[in-house]
């Protein structure tokens, strides 16, 4: 079955740091796109960045560009999501989905109707 094993976040005042990992089981990411996701109560989840492992190519939600950094471990079938500088509108429940994707466009590769392998989903919280 295949399933996404999420690990990582927790609780930091603003301005820290935390790492999200989003491993893989029982299949392999080759050529998937991976997404993370946020989610606050009431809100509709929300696509922050993405890396298509076909070809590299990665994007982010303008309000965590340069703050958080998405990257892949082929050889441990993890991707992470590092999140520097974090505030508390950060503060939310962080999701990884995967989905084969054809290239890569920031509406499609975000929208979570598209994705239908996501992981556990893991809180979030900074403090001010």
């Amino acid at each position: 079955e295949a399933q996404l094993v999420q690990s990582g976040g927790g609780f930091v005042q603003a301005g820290g740091s935390l790492r999200l990992s989003c491993t893989a089981s029982g299949f392999t990411f080759d050529g998937y796109t991976i997404t993370w996701f946020r989610q606050v109560p009431g809100k509709e989840r929300e696509g922050i960045s993405y890396i298509n492992l076909s070809d590299g190519t990665t994007d982010y939600l303008d309000s965590v560009k340069g703050r958080f950094t998405i990257s892949s471990d082929d050889a441990k079938n993890t991707v992470y999501l590092q999140m520097n500088s974090l505030k508390p509108e950060d503060t939310a429940v962080y999701y990884c989905a995967a989905e084969l994707l054809y290239g890569s466009v920031w509406f499609v590769s975000t929208d979570p109707k598209v994705f239908d392998t996501w992981g556990q989903g893991t809180q979030v919280t900074v403090s001010s």
